[in-house]
């Protein structure tokens, strides 16, 4: 059974509809029980960093989903919010004291909230130069590279267009994760993947048929 994790944060259900329409039996799930049993999982997600990591903790799912994900390797598909948090750490929701602080000066685990950490990275807010052109939230359509050979990119081409919707992005320190970078005045990583674990900052649920065709991809791992 493919599990989509509910943790209070987002848009579950519209995926749940697209997975309806391509004829998918899935099952929205808070239950760490369930999340062990899945056969895949999916961690949606739309709002806050650290509201989001605190959900999962207060919801005791952080080690349903260690286990599931790292130890029986499930395969588990990050979408938006749901890809950040798998992230080592955020910039979203720092205090203003630890925005202030130099830049020269190194940060704290104190300064940034802590991510499920399947991936080396961090999660940052876009810094653009041009804001008449680079809008903050990013919001709309937009193209991606391919990286590497994913199982997710069958049938997808390279400069396919996705929707986006965020104002942090992750900051990848291995490049080898990457899977897909887009470009947004400068480029970010739009994708990633690492053995059972993918994570997408674009709604594959919002974007028409190239969406479709992720969501497939995904169910056929």
């Amino acid at each position: 059974m493919l599990v989509i994790v509910d943790y209070k944060m987002g848009n579950h259900h519209s995926v749940k509809k697209k997975l309806d329409g391509l004829k998918v039996e899935s099952l929205i799930s808070s239950d760490p029980e369930t999340i062990l049993n899945a056969t895949k999982l999916i961690l949606p997600g739309v709002g806050h960093f650290g509201k989001a990591m605190e959900n999962l903790r207060s919801m005791n799912l952080i080690a349903a989903l260690n286990e599931a994900v790292l130890i029986k390797k499930t395969p588990i598909l990050g979408i938006c919010l749901g890809m950040q948090l798998m992230a080592k750490s955020s910039e979203e929701g720092i205090s203003t004291d630890a925005r202030c602080t130099s830049e020269n000066k190194p940060r704290t685990s104190s300064d940034v909230e802590m991510g499920l950490g399947w991936f080396d990275a961090e999660v940052v807010k876009f810094k653009v130069n041009d804001t008449l052109r680079f809008k903050v939230p990013h919001t709309g359509w937009n193209t991606i590279s391919i990286e590497k050979e994913s199982p997710l990119m069958k049938n997808i081409s390279p400069d396919s267009e996705f929707y986006f919707v965020h104002s942090y992005y992750m900051k990848a320190n291995d490049a080898s994760d990457v899977l897909n970078y887009t470009d947004y005045e400068s480029k970010f990583a739009s994708a990633v993947s690492k053995e059972n674990i993918f994570g997408f900052q674009y709604h594959p649920e919002k974007s028409h048929d190239v969406g479709l065709q992720l969501l497939k991809n995904f169910l056929n791992i």
